[in-house]
C-alpha cells in the first residue's frame, strides 16, 4: 500500500455517469472532446447514478428542467429507459446487450475507467477549483449515494468554467493505479454554459475518518433506492486533496450508454475514509463499479 500515499481524482468533460444521447444507427460512437454531449441522467426514478438536482425543482437546474446543451445532438438527447445495473444479468459485461443505445459499452475504443499507470510527462494547465461552503441534498439514486449542492461552486478547465451539479460514489474504485483498486471513488460532476461536462473524482484509501464527508454519511439512506432526500451543509473545498499533479486521457462515460469523447483529468493526492465509513457505504451499495477498460492506442499524460 506504499504506492497509495496519494489518492486519485478524476475530471471528465463528459461526465462519468451522465446518460448521453443514444447512438443511432449509422452515427459514430465517438464524440469530440468538449462536444457538449448530453449528460447521463441517473436518479432513482430513471435508474441512473449521475447529475440530477434535488426533487421538487427547488433550484433552477431541477431534474425536469435541464438547461439546453451545446450541440444539436445534445439538445435532442433522451434517456434510455432500459434498466441496467452491476449484477451478473444487468452489469458491465452485458450492458451492450441490454439496449442498442448501449453499444459503445462494448464497441467503443476510448472507454473508461482505465488503469492509471505511468504517463507521458507533459505541460498541462492546472485545473482551477472554486469550491465553497454550501447546502446540499443527499439521496440514494438506486445506483449510488448522491449529494446535490446549491449552485455557485465550479472549476475552470482549460479556460472554460464548469458549474458543479452533484457528486456521487462508487464502491470499489472504478479507476485503478498500477493495477491496484481503492475502497471508494467519488465523482463530482460539472457542466459548462455550452453544455460540456466535467467530472472530478477522488479515490479514497482506508485510514482516518473523513470529516468533510461526515454530513453525507450521516444523511445516507439505510438501503439502496430509498429516495429520502436529506439537506446537509458542506465545505466543498475540503472534499479535495491539496495537490494538483494530474494524469489526463480521453475516455467515456463509465455507465450506459458509455458515450465517448470524454477528457479525464486525474489528480494524484489521496484522501482517506475510515473503515466504518467504507463499510457503511458498502452495506448499501456493495458493488457499483465498472472495471478498468483497455487504454488501447490512447496516450496517458501526466503533469
Amino acid at each position: 500500500m506504499a504506492r497509495w500515499t496519494r489518492a486519485v481524482a478524476v475530471v471528465a468533460l463528459v461526465g462519468g455517469g451522465w446518460l448521453a444521447r443514444p447512438v443511432a444507427a449509422g452515427q459514430p460512437a465517438n464524440l469530440p472532446v468538449g462536444s457538449g454531449a448530453a449528460p447521463e441522467r441517473q436518479s432513482a426514478a430513471s435508474a441512473a447514478d449521475d447529475p440530477a438536482e434535488p426533487s421538487g425543482g427547488r433550484w433552477e437546474t431541477g431534474r425536469t428542467r435541464q438547461p439546453p446543451l451545446g450541440t444539436a445532438a445534445a439538445r435532442s438527447a433522451v434517456s434510455p429507459s432500459t434498466p441496467w445495473g452491476y449484477g451478473r444479468g444487468d452489469g458491465p459485461a452485458v450492458w451492450a446487450e441490454l439496449d442498442p443505445a448501449f453499444r459503445a459499452c462494448a464497441a467503443g475504443r476510448e472507454q473508461s475507467p482505465i488503469d492509471l499507470a505511468g504517463g507521458l510527462r507533459a505541460d498541462l494547465t492546472p485545473v482551477d477549483f472554486d469550491y465553497r461552503q454550501t447546502r446540499a441534498v443527499v439521496e440514494d439514486t438506486g445506483h449510488t449515494i448522491q449529494a446535490t449542492p446549491a449552485p455557485g461552486s465550479g472549476i475552470v478547465l482549460d479556460g472554460v468554467r464548469y458549474a458543479l451539479q452533484q457528486f456521487h460514489f462508487h464502491h470499489r474504485s472504478e479507476h485503478t493505479v498500477d493495477g491496484a483498486e481503492m475502497p471508494l471513488e467519488m465523482h463530482l460532476v460539472h457542466r459548462s454554459e455550452s453544455g460540456a461536462l466535467a467530472v472530478v473524482g477522488v479515490l479514497f484509501a482506508a485510514g482516518a475518518a473523513n470529516a468533510a464527508l461526515a454530513p453525507v454519511w450521516a444523511a445516507m439512506p439505510p438501503e439502496a433506492g430509498v429516495a429520502n432526500a436529506a439537506p446537509v451543509r458542506l465545505d466543498l473545498a475540503a472534499l479535495l486533496p491539496a495537490g494538483r499533479e494530474t494524469w489526463r486521457y480521453r475516455g467515456s462515460l463509465t455507465t450506459p450508454p458509455c458515450t465517448e469523447g470524454v477528457a479525464w483529468v486525474v489528480l494524484t493526492e489521496p484522501l482517506t475514509l475510515s473503515a466504518a465509513q467504507i463499510d457503511a457505504f458498502a452495506a448499501v451499495h456493495p458493488n457499483n463499479r465498472r472495471p478498468a477498460q483497455p487504454l488501447g492506442e490512447r496516450v496517458l499524460r501526466r503533469r
